[in-house]
């Protein structure tokens, strides 16, 4: 146990340094682009455009984020 208090003022880097714990933030962007070049199958809900998820991934990487993907 760390016996970590909010008064102490520790970076959550720090602290996920000591515990070896993984930053899950980062961790969800890379299983998102890990599965970018997959074909999707299947419906969305009615109301949701299909495109939304893949929106996210062309404003950060452009045009070539098929490239980008495929280096994950």
């Amino acid at each position: 146990m760390l016996r970590v208090s909010l008064l102490d003022q520790i970076r959550n880097e720090e602290i996920r340094r000591r515990t070896r714990a993984t930053d899950i933030a980062q961790r969800v962007a890379k299983l998102k682009w890990q599965w970018a070049g997959q074909p999707r199958t299947g419906k969305r809900s009615v109301g949701r455009p299909p495109t939304r998820w893949t929106d996210d991934i062309k404003r950060v990487a452009d045009s070539c984020w098929t490239q980008a993907a495929q280096k994950f």
